[in-house]
């Protein structure tokens, strides 16, 4: 075990103390974590797979506990059949890793949409949306320590706009919510996964295995996670694949009113409209990017007049 490797055998040990690290690589796609993956000898002699979540700066800064938080919400999520990683094992001791860390599930599969059936792929997406929104802060579970969503949103519509890099779309985008923020509640406050898009996902045969990555998790209007699902599936699939998302959605949630959603969707472009110019892509998806967020505003601007 090279020096490097030694903090992750001694964390696997704590969850089973006769076990044995293999393998160690690092896995892509994490922004907020480091995800690093491991092959482990068990105690009982089997080989396993597992991932350690080790959370950045501005996670602990957000939510200093938000190790302990992800894990709880797994176990929730799980136990209402939401297709996620099993929890195992969470350190905030902070004497192994310098950051908390988690141990969860290694779930084989594939992050983001490939479909060959976009029917059977958008209904997949809204079951497993549908399901975490069933978790709501009038069940037995305690959601207490969640931020509320339209805080977070508050947070960001008082920050201050950036003098080069914003698009215009952004202060379109600031000037119609200032005008109304708050929102009136118009539906029950849920358990919000925060940022749910295809690149949370993980798919493998054609079905949906995982939802992964619940940091920014929240309580609060589910149109919110229907908005930042939206948008991500008009980048990613096109006009089509978003409106029949929606359609879904509303189908099978019939009690959630949609009334408030063209504001959640200009909240859910207020980010890209700020910082894409920051997030390294190639010219030409940064042009497509650019061009569908720039619709997706001006249609959510002309649904609020």
């Amino acid at each position: 075990m090279s020096p490097e490797h030694e903090p992750f055998d001694r964390l696997i040990r704590r969850l089973d103390p006769g076990s044995q690290v293999l393998r160690v690589w690092e896995l892509t796609g994490g922004v907020s974590a480091q995800v690093t993956a491991l092959e482990v000898l068990l105690s009982h002699g089997r080989r396993q797979r597992l991932v350690v979540r080790r959370y950045g700066a501005a996670d602990l800064v957000r939510a200093p506990h938000v190790a302990a938080h992800e894990f709880r919400l797994l176990q929730i999520v799980r136990s209402v059949g939401v297709p996620a990683p099993r929890p195992y094992y969470v350190d905030e001791s902070g004497d192994i890793f310098p950051t908390p860390v988690t141990v969860i599930e290694f779930v084989e599969g594939q992050a983001g949409l490939t479909p060959t059936d976009l029917g059977n792929v958008i209904d997949q997406t809204v079951d497993a949306l549908t399901t975490i929104h069933s978790v709501d802060g009038s069940t037995a579970v305690d959601l207490s320590f969640l931020p509320r969503q339209e805080e977070v949103c508050a947070v960001e519509l008082r920050r201050r706009l950036p003098p080069t890099g914003a698009s215009p779309e952004a202060t379109r985008i600031r000037a119609a919510l200032d005008a109304v923020w708050p929102l009136p509640q118009r539906n029950r406050a849920v358990l919000l996964h925060g940022d749910f898009w295809p690149g949370n996902t993980l798919w493998r045969d054609g079905r949906l295995v995982a939802v992964i990555d619940w940091e920014d998790a929240a309580l609060g209007d589910p149109l919110a996670d229907v908005a930042n699902a939206r948008l991500e599936l008009l980048w990613a699939l096109g006009v089509e694949a978003m409106e029949s998302f929606t359609e879904r959605y509303r189908s099978r949630m019939g009690a959630v009113d949609f009334v408030d959603l063209p504001y959640w969707d200009l909240a859910a472009a207020l980010r890209p409209a700020v910082a894409m110019s920051a997030w390294g892509l190639d010219a030409h998806t940064a042009r497509t990017m650019r061009d569908r967020l720039r619709w997706f505003v001006s249609e959510a601007l002309g649904r609020v007049g």
